[in-house]
């Protein structure tokens, strides 16, 4: 069974024993598994970096990660990470003493980014962009240093979207967070396994886990974020309309490019009246509706 004791690897130690959350979990799991082998993520033998933040979808990531390998369905080598980047308050002991009692092997590096973000942001500004560029730069850096082939992140099915949204409203572009990425060096990977998992079944999880969840003070205490923006206005088309974020969230994964404006994806000027169907082109020709 999913709870024995010797069945079930130490972070899931102390898990509720109630049907509603072993649900949860073995969906969380389930949907993993799927993204990690739907996106061919997984590559025998290699060593992955996995980004602790301290967050509820962290924590879930990681032991969702934990719980495949330990039952033989992952294939590599997990070293969990935290990048402490020197926010006034962190509480830096918290997770070092939570990953060597759960025996997770661990890396904490401390850099200073705060200081940087905050002396090159203007006042009113939203530090995001700064600080997600610096994070990503000393991670890539840490994993060369440990030899991993990939640094995986916890963003989760509402952090793919929301992305959407943004670069949709302000980028003026169809674009999101991919399940994977080769970096601009091409030589890391970057992972989403929870590229299928909602956001509130890992706030479930991690609070059901009675994990010690760390808010981010740096940019959660900012008013007016573009992000905060649209995750307000999905949850008021997901109130009206339950279910409408799977169904956008399903959309992402089924795109026509001959149904959308870009020349460079579908080759609008190559279309005759003569031809009816394309043996070398899978997409249909767009008809009228």
């Amino acid at each position: 069974m999913l709870d024995d004791a010797d069945e079930i690897h130490p972070l899931f130690a102390g898990a509720p024993k109630t049907t509603g959350f072993r649900k949860l979990r073995k969906r969380i799991v389930r949907q993993a598994r799927e993204a990690t082998e739907q996106y061919g993520m997984i590559e025998k033998g290699a060593k992955w970096l996995v980004c602790l933040s301290g967050g509820k979808d962290s924590y879930t990531l990681l032991a969702v990660l934990h719980e495949l390998k330990w039952r033989g369905l992952l294939p590599v080598e997990l070293l969990a990470c935290n990048l402490d980047q020197g926010q006034p308050g962190f509480p830096a002991t918290v997770l070092p003493e939570f990953l060597q009692s759960r025996g997770v092997p661990h890396r904490i590096e401390y850099q200073d980014t705060y200081s940087i973000v905050t002396d090159k942001v203007p006042q009113g500004r939203t530090y995001c962009a700064l600080c997600s560029r610096l994070r990503r730069g000393n991670l890539y850096r840490i994993a060369r240093e440990e030899g991993c082939s990939a640094v995986v992140l916890g963003h989760h099915r509402d952090d793919i979207l929301e992305t959407f949204f943004m670069n949709l409203f302000h980028g003026g572009r169809l674009a999101t967070m991919p399940p994977k990425l080769l970096n601009e060096e091409g030589d890391l990977f970057v992972y989403r396994p929870l590229a299928l998992v909602a956001e509130a079944d890992c706030d479930r999880f991690a609070r059901a886990m009675n994990y010690p969840i760390i808010p981010c003070d740096l940019c959660g205490s900012q008013d007016g974020l573009q992000r905060q923006q649209v995750k307000r206005i999905l949850d008021g088309w997901e109130a009206n309309a339950p279910g409408r974020r799977q169904v956008m969230f399903r959309a992402l994964m089924n795109a026509r490019p001959s149904h959308l404006l870009d020349p460079k994806l579908f080759d609008f000027a190559g279309l005759s009246r003569e031809s009816v169907e394309f043996e070398s082109n899978p997409e249909p020709v767009p008809r009228l509706r």
